[in-house]
C-alpha cells in the first residue's frame, strides 16, 4: 500500500528521533519493545517520541478513511489505527502528569487525548461519549486561548472552530433538532469542518432533506403544476432554495465556487435519475404530446425544469432549446434579454484586462460595446422588469462604463503624448557610451536594461610620453683630488710584530 507524505514524514521522524536518543528498539534480528518512561523525561525529545507515534497512527487512519469509500473492509484497519492513536495519546498524557512538565503542556496533552478519543467514539458512532470528549476538549483549548497572548489564541480559536461542527453533529444524532441549522451555517464559514466531519454532514444535510421530501409532491414552474414522484427530485428540489441561500450568503468566492460545484453535481444526478426514469417508461422515451393539452408530459416537462437550473448556472445559450418551452415567446424573451447582460458584462471585463496591458483602442470598442448591450436591454426590458429582479442593474453599468471611458481616453493621451514630445535630438541614435556623452541629455532606453551601455570595455590604447633616459657625460673630463692623506698608513712590523698582534701582547 502506497504510503500517504503525512505518514512517511511521521516515519522518518520517529526514526531520527529514536537514533538520535539511542532508544533502539532491539536489533536487526529481533525486535524488542520498549516504552517512555517519566525517568527518561530529563530529555523532551521523548515526548515527542510518542507523540510522533500517536501522528503516525492517525495520519494512517486518514488515509485509510479516504480508501474505505471505494474498500469498506479497509473500515476495520481504520478502527485499529484510531484506537492505536488514542492509546499513544493516553501514554502521552500520563507522562505529562509528571512535574517536569509544565502546566500548559499537560492541558495540551489532555486536549489532544480528548480529540483522538472523540474520534474513535464518533466513528464508532457513540454519539453522546464522543460529544463528551469533543466538549473536553474544546473546553480545555478555550481556556488556553484566554491565558496566552493573542497570537498564540488565534491557533487554539482555530482548533476550537474544528471542533464545533462534530459536537453539533454529535448534538443532532442524539436528538437535537435545532443543531442542523448550526450545522448548516458552520458548512458556510468553515466548509463544514475537514476530512470525515465533511463527508457526514453532506450525509446528514441529504438525509435531513429526504425525511422533508416524504410531504412535498408537486412543483410549479412558469404557470404549470408538476408532480415529483421521484425521491431524488424531491430531495434536490427541496434543498434547492437552502443552496441558493447559502451562495448568497457565502463570505468568501472559494467557498461560493464550492457551494456551486455541489449544487451542480446534485442536478447532474437528479436529471440522470429523470432521464433513467423517462427510459423505463416505454411511452416517454421520445417526446409525448397529450392530445388535449398540447402540452409534453409531465416527467419530460420536469426534465426541462431541472435542465433549466443547470443551464442557468452553467450557460443560458441552450435554454432556448428545451422542450415544451418552445412556444413560450415571454420565456424566450426573457433569455434572450438574460443573455445580453451577461454579454455586456463579459465584454467589460474583457475590456479592464485590456487596459491593464495599455491597449487602449480595443478597451474603447469594447467598452463601446458594453454600452450597445446595455441600452438594448433597457430598451427591451420594459414589459419584462420582473425578469431582472435577479440579474444586475445595467444602469449601474452604463455609469461605470462612462468613467472607465474618461479615464481610458486620459490615460491614452498621456501614454501617447510622453512620447510625442520627445524631440529628435534627444533620441539615441548611436553607440556611444553614457560616459562619452555626459554633456548632452539623451533618452536611452538601454540604460533601464539587464546591460546598459555605460562605458567602453576594454578601453583603447592611448599614446604616452615615454620616461626620459638621461646620460652623464662631464664625469670622462673631471680630475678628482688626490686622496692620500685620508687613507691609514699601514706599520712596518714584519712577521714577528704579525705574530705578536695575534697573541695580543704586541701592543
Amino acid at each position: 500500500m502506497e504510503i500517504t507524505s503525512d505518514t512517511g514524514y511521521c516515519s522518518r521522524r520517529l526514526r531520527r528521533l529514536r537514533k538520535t536518543l539511542g532508544f533502539k528498539m532491539g536489533n536487526r534480528h529481533k525486535f524488542t519493545g520498549k516504552k517512555v518512561t517519566v525517568e527518561m523525561l530529563s530529555d523532551n525529545r521523548y515526548l515527542l517520541l510518542v507523540l510522533m507515534e500517536a501522528e503516525r497512527a492517525w495520519s494512517y487512519a486518514m488515509q485509510l478513511k479516504q480508501e474505505a469509500n471505494t474498500e469498506p473492509r479497509k473500515r476495520f484497519h481504520l478502527l485499529s489505527r484510531l484506537r492505536k492513536a488514542a492509546k499513544h495519546g493516553e501514554h502521552l498524557e500520563r507522562l505529562c502528569e509528571s512535574p517536569r512538565v509544565d502546566a500548559k503542556t499537560k492541558l495540551e496533552a489532555q486536549a489532544y487525548t480528548s480529540y483522538l478519543t472523540g474520534m474513535v467514539q464518533f466513528e464508532l458512532q457513540q454519539w453522546k461519549a464522543a460529544m463528551e470528549a469533543f466538549n473536553k476538549c474544546k473546553t480545555i483549548y478555550e481556556k488556553l486561548a484566554s491565558a496566552f497572548t493573542e497570537e498564540q489564541a488565534v491557533l487554539y480559536h482555530q482548533r476550537v472552530e474544528e471542533i464545533s461542527p462534530n459536537i453539533r453533529y454529535c448534538a443532532y444524532n442524539i436528538g437535537d433538532q435545532n443543531a442542523i441549522n448550526d450545522l448548516m451555517q458552520m458548512r458556510l464559514s468553515a466548509g463544514g469542518g475537514g476530512g470525515m466531519m465533511a463527508e457526514k454532514l453532506e450525509t446528514l444535510i441529504t438525509q435531513t432533506r429526504a425525511k422533508q421530501a416524504a410531504t412535498m409532491s408537486e412543483v410549479e414552474w412558469r404557470g404549470r403544476t408538476v408532480p415529483v414522484k421521484i425521491d431524488k427530485a424531491r430531495i434536490f428540489l427541496l434543498g434547492l432554495g437552502d443552496n441558493e441561500a447559502a451562495i448568497a450568503q457565502a463570505d468568501n468566492e472559494e467557498t461560493k465556487e464550492r457551494l456551486y460545484e455541489t449544487l451542480l453535481a446534485e442536478c447532474r444526478d437528479t436529471i440522470q435519475a429523470v432521464r433513467e426514469e423517462i427510459k423505463a417508461d416505454s411511452k416517454q422515451r421520445e417526446r409525448t404530446v397529450d392530445s388535449d393539452s398540447g402540452k409534453v408530459s409531465n416527467l419530460q416537462y420536469l426534465h426541462s425544469y431541472l435542465t433549466y437550473i443547470k443551464l442557468c448556472t452553467v450557460s443560458l445559450a441552450e435554454l432556448s432549446a428545451l422542450q415544451g418551452l418552445e412556444e413560450d415567446h415571454t420565456f424566450q424573451k426573457e433569455i434572450s434579454l438574460k443573455t445580453l447582460v451577461y454579454k455586456a458584462y463579459r465584454c467589460f471585463f474583457i475590456a479592464q484586462s485590456y487596459v491593464l496591458v495599455k491597449k487602449w483602442s480595443e478597451a474603447l470598442v469594447l467598452y463601446e460595446r458594453v454600452l450597445k448591450y446595455a441600452r438594448e436591454v433597457q430598451s427591451k426590458a420594459k414589459n419584462l422588469n420582473n425578469s431582472l429582479k435577479d440579474l444586475p442593474d445595467v444602469q449601474e453599468l452604463i455609469s461605470e462604463v462612462n468613467a472607465e471611458k474618461y479615464s481610458l481616453q486620459a490615460a491614452a493621451i498621456l501614454d501617447t503624448g510622453d512620447a510625442a514630445e520627445i524631440p529628435q535630438q534627444l533620441q539615441v541614435k548611436d553607440n556611444k557610451p553614457l560616459c562619452e556623452r555626459l554633456e548632452a541629455f539623451h533618452l536611452d532606453s538601454t540604460l533601464l536594461g539587464k546591460q546598459p551601455n555605460l562605458v567602453q570595455f576594454p578601453p583603447d590604447f592611448q599614446p604616452i610620453p615615454c620616461k626620459p633616459l638621461f646620460f652623464d657625460l662631464a664625469l670622462n673630463h673631471v680630475a678628482f683630488p688626490p686622496l692620500d692623506d685620508k687613507v691609514e698608513q699601514k706599520g712596518k712590523g714584519g712577521l714577528t710584530g704579525y705574530i705578536k698582534g695575534i697573541f695580543g701582547f704586541g701592543s
